[in-house]
């Protein structure tokens, strides 16, 4: 029954947040969307096995006790900051983005008694015309980010277990950050420069660049004592592409419509990062370039 679990609240109307919505609604949650215009929103969700079904998400007009901010990097700070006048005491917020964020500034941007926990997931949807579709089987990596959220474990897991799982919490979200900032790098920039799906990261065209580019990534990472071996990497890589292969990258979607995209948290980290330890990443160096007008 849905009165038995407590109501939730979803930032905007992106392909994750509305994936999380609607298989959230659909187990029998209470959910509603924090919108820019309060209105009610009327979306067709399209599972990845079963028949599309139409949901309807009320507006909410204070956010509920637990909290799901799945927006783009950039927006995540001042997202964060808007609703916190609005938040009550033992909110859990979690944030969900592309790219590396950056933690130490959203956990200072929470009271004490309210729960900051960052997930990384690799579920894929794409919006469609209606509403959204569940594109690609994946799972998700949850991280307390302060006391307030690991007391609070047993409220959170079950949703976010729902809403995007398979859900495994860790006590360290660095690792997850970093493999799925290598797969971000490789498919996202190239997919947006060439205006292709991501399946067509598989041809042989591509090889050595993705390899470089990866190559790139994993020396950047073990400079900020992270291990990312560079063969497991790379397979990484190419089971995402493999999964994904009829997914158009949000890059490329934000790079078609005109939108800002993530591009300073992905290639941009990289570069930036390999800067302040002097090494050379000439591969993800050109994709900035490329692409710096749109970050």
């Amino acid at each position: 029954m849905a009165s038995a679990q407590p109501q939730c609240s979803i930032v905007g109307q992106g392909a994750i947040g509305l994936l999380a919505a609607s298989r959230l609604q659909l187990a029998g949650w209470a959910v509603d969307l924090w919108l820019r215009q309060p209105n009610p929103l009327r979306i067709d969700f399209q599972p990845l096995q079963g028949p599309g079904q139409s949901l309807n998400f009320a507006a909410c007009q204070r956010p509920a006790e637990l909290l799901f901010i799945p927006v783009k990097a950039y927006a995540a700070l001042p997202c964060l900051q808007q609703l916190q006048p609005l938040l009550q005491p033992g909110t859990q917020i979690v944030i969900s983005h592309n790219g590396m964020p950056d933690l130490a500034t959203l956990q200072r941007h929470v009271t004490v008694n309210q729960g900051l926990w960052f997930l990384s997931t690799s579920q894929a949807a794409m919006r469609t015309a209606t509403g959204v579709r569940h594109t690609g089987a994946g799972s998700s990596v949850l991280a307390a980010l302060n006391d307030t959220a690991l007391s609070s474990q047993p409220k959170v897991e079950p949703w976010l277990n729902t809403a995007l799982g398979p859900l495994t919490i860790t006590a360290d979200i660095q690792p997850a950050l970093w493999r799925k900032l290598a797969i971000n790098a490789a498919i996202n920039p190239l997919t947006a420069i060439h205006g292709i799906n991501n399946g067509a990261l598989a041809a042989a065209e591509f090889q050595a660049q993705l390899e470089a580019i990866v190559s790139e990534v994993c020396l950047v990472a073990a400079a900020e004592g992270m291990h990312l071996p560079l063969a497991e990497t790379l397979q990484q890589v190419q089971q995402v592409i493999a999964a994904t292969a009829a997914n158009y990258s949000s890059m490329l979607q934000d790079v078609r419509v005109g939108r800002r995209t993530e591009l300073a948290a992905i290639t941009g980290y990289i570069v930036n990062t390999a800067a302040r330890h002097g090494l050379a990443v000439p591969a993800n160096q050109a994709l900035w370039q490329a692409l710096a007008s749109t970050a």
